[in-house]
């Protein structure tokens, strides 16, 4: 015969206070540490989410100095081979026909000044929205004001970044401006005979 009092069952009661503090005390330092990885998990996350970013707007000089230089060379290795770039007035160009502008002098940018950037990251791209005034030529003539561009780099699995992407918009001078320009103060100009003489920055 078994006797019962050895199987007796084990209540609250029973277990030892240091031991239910011990298992409180281990539990507590368990969330605390885990807590603390994802904390630093996250604030590495935004480090390198912010060097990424700094090195795309380093990228964005590294542009801008070429185009300033029509370093063709620099150019070359930084666009895309399948870039595409919209300039203001809608003309399409490959990466051979800018690059064609640029050693032909076609277009030639003597000032470029930049603000207002900011860079966005999804995935493995980024988008850069930026205020440039710019002074210089194209085949339609002067390229002077003030523009808002968009240009769109993409990383590649070996880690570097390709242009992709550009488009830009003039930022129309406010209307006082504008009739000072024209030198006739309440007549606006034709719409049509504007358009048709947008010069092509980018």
């Amino acid at each position: 015969m078994v006797c019962r009092s050895h199987f007796r069952r084990v209540s609250p009661r029973n277990v030892p206070s240091s031991s239910v503090m011990t298992a409180v005390v281990l539990l507590t330092c368990f969330v605390a540490l885990l807590g603390a990885r994802q904390a630093a998990a996250a604030v590495k996350a935004h480090e390198k989410k912010h060097d990424v970013k700094k090195e795309v707007e380093a990228l964005e000089e590294q542009w801008r100095v070429a185009q300033l230089a029509g370093d063709v060379a620099t150019m070359d290795k930084m666009l895309a081979d399948d870039f595409i770039g919209i300039s203001m007035s809608g003309q399409v160009n490959t990466k051979a026909q800018q690059l064609e502008r640029i050693s032909t002098r076609k277009l030639v940018v003597t000032k470029i000044e930049l603000s207002d950037m900011k860079v966005k990251l999804v995935g493995s791209v980024a988008i850069v929205t930026s205020q440039a005034d710019v002074e210089g030529t194209s085949e339609d003539g002067s390229v002077k004001g003030t523009y808002r561009y968009t240009r769109i780099y993409q990383r590649l699995p070996n880690g570097q970044w390709k242009i992709t992407s550009f488009e830009a918009t003039r930022i129309r001078p406010r209307k006082n401006d504008a009739e000072k320009t024209s030198g006739r103060s309440g007549v606006p100009r034709d719409p049509a005979a504007a358009m048709s003489h947008e010069p092509r920055f980018g």
